[in-house]
């Protein structure tokens, strides 16, 4: 990789935001540089109007490894570095959950630490099926971070959660779907396809609905079951007030695709 090419890289082509990992010799570990380019990056998507799905991807043989020890170990003051790059690595993954369009992680090889995360915190993993997640950060002297100890138990439960970030236990793709910390593994020559597939499904979904489902859900955390329910009966009262809504409900009764891209302009 030339010395000036980026760590994060962002395409968007056809209403379709590829932020890719880009640091391979690394096994794109992540040290601080990265972590600026990925908030920077992030803070673009944001700044956007015409994505309506976002696939995380990583360059080179891994998926990432997690935190870079080696830059960590270059550091005297180890506790002013680890908090910088955690504070970039939270705010960067504030904003990609604050988006309205649905998140893709496409785990192609070892996700670790961090990279077990970024996973996690997609709205749709899909890894191939020779991948592996482990946490390690207790192997090291380390706690988690990147959100993991708020995602993991709402994804596979406390318990789960606990032995992963205790025993350090390496799980397969299958065993990562089983216990729900992924959505679906498929082998190496299916994975580009079924990748293709979810995309331009939610691509072409209704965008104002598919951020409902991640405000509603993200919210269902903290809320009691009625109120809850008074978010639910918001939202679909709004969205059925709005173009998309309008389009959907349209296209069912006379028959034909909604045109839910044309419907939000």
């Amino acid at each position: 990789m030339a010395a000036t090419e980026p760590l994060v890289l962002l395409e968007v082509d056809d209403a379709v935001a590829t932020l890719t990992l880009n640091r391979p010799d690394a096994g794109n570990a992540l040290d601080l540089p990265l972590m600026v380019e990925f908030r920077e990056r992030a803070q673009d998507l944001a700044e956007r109007t015409d994505v309506r799905v976002v696939v995380l991807r990583a360059a080179g043989r891994m998926f990432c490894v997690g935190g870079d020890l080696g830059w960590m170990a270059e550091h005297a003051d180890r506790q002013a570095a680890l908090r910088s790059l955690a504070d970039e690595l939270h705010a960067g993954l504030l904003i990609l959950r604050g988006l309205d369009a649905p998140i893709v992680a496409v785990v192609h090889s070892t996700a670790a630490g961090a990279g077990l995360s970024l996973a996690a915190g997609s709205d749709i993993a899909i890894a191939v099926d020779t991948a592996k997640f482990t946490m390690a950060y207790t192997k090291v002297g380390l706690s988690p971070d990147g959100g993991s100890t708020w995602l993991l138990p709402r994804l596979i439960g406390t318990r789960r959660a606990t032995e992963l970030m205790l025993m350090n236990p390496t799980l397969t793709a299958a065993q990562a779907v089983e216990v729900g910390l992924i959505t679906r593994a498929v082998p190496a020559d299916e994975l580009e396809g079924a990748v293709a597939t979810v995309v331009d499904t939610l691509r072409d979904a209704s965008l104002a609905s598919s951020s409902a489902v991640k405000r509603l859900l993200d919210a269902s955390a903290t809320s009691t079951f009625e109120d809850q329910m008074q978010l639910e009966a918001e939202s679909i009262a709004g969205l059925a007030a709005g173009p998309e809504g309008r389009e959907g409900v349209g296209a069912f009764l006379e028959r034909r695709p909604a045109d839910f891209r044309g419907a939000a302009g």
